[in-house]
C-alpha cells in the first residue's frame, strides 16, 4: 500500500515522542516493526493475516505494531499510538482491547467513544476514529508487546 511506509514513519515519530522513557533514551531502547496483513476467514471461520501491499475496496486490513525493548532495563509508562489511514475505516477490532481511540489525534478516551447528540450520548460511528493509542505500563528488557487494529479499505 502506497502508504505504508508514510504510516510506519508517523508511528515511529508518534511513539517516540509519546514514549515515556522512565531510564533511556527512546531511539536506542526501543525498536517498532509494523506490518499489514490482509485478514482472511476460511470456510470454518478460522482467521489467517497474508502480507498485503495493494487491496481493493473493502478488504479487512490488520496493522501490527510490535515494540521491542532493546535494553537491559525496563521501560514503564510507555503510550504508543497507531493512527488508521484516510482512505482505511477503523473496524472496531483493537489487540489489546484496552485500547483508547481519538477522532482529532489528541483527546483520547475509552471505546467507544461517544458524544451528545439531540441531547441523548450516543456512539460515535468507527469510520470518524483517525488514531488509537495503549498504555504500555511495563515493558521488560529485551521483551517485546504487539498492538494491532482492524481497518476495512474504503
Amino acid at each position: 500500500m502506497k502508504f505504508f511506509n508514510s504510516l510506519r514513519a508517523t508511528l515511529l515519530i508518534t511513539t517516540v515522542s509519546l514514549g515515556l522513557l522512565s531510564t533511556a533514551h527512546a531511539n536506542d531502547a526501543l525498536k517498532m516493526d509494523l506490518t499489514a496483513n490482509q485478514v482472511v476467514k476460511n470456510a470454518e471461520g478460522k482467521i489467517s493475516y497474508l502480507p498485503v501491499r495493494n487491496a481493493p475496496a473493502g478488504t479487512v486490513i490488520q496493522y501490527k505494531a510490535t515494540y521491542s525493548n532493546t535494553i537491559n532495563k525496563d521501560i514503564q509508562d510507555l503510550a504508543v499510538v497507531l493512527p488508521i489511514p484516510a482512505n482505511m475505516a477503523f473496524t472496531g477490532d483493537a489487540i489489546p482491547s484496552s485500547a483508547q481511540a481519538s477522532i482529532d489525534g489528541k483527546n483520547y478516551a475509552d471505546m467507544p467513544l461517544m458524544r451528545k447528540v439531540d441531547g441523548k450520548m450516543v456512539k460515535i460511528p468507527f469510520s470518524e476514529y483517525r488514531t488509537l493509542r495503549w498504555n504500555i505500563k511495563l515493558l521488560p528488557a529485551q521483551k517485546s508487546a504487539a498492538v494491532a487494529l482492524n481497518t476495512t479499505v474504503n
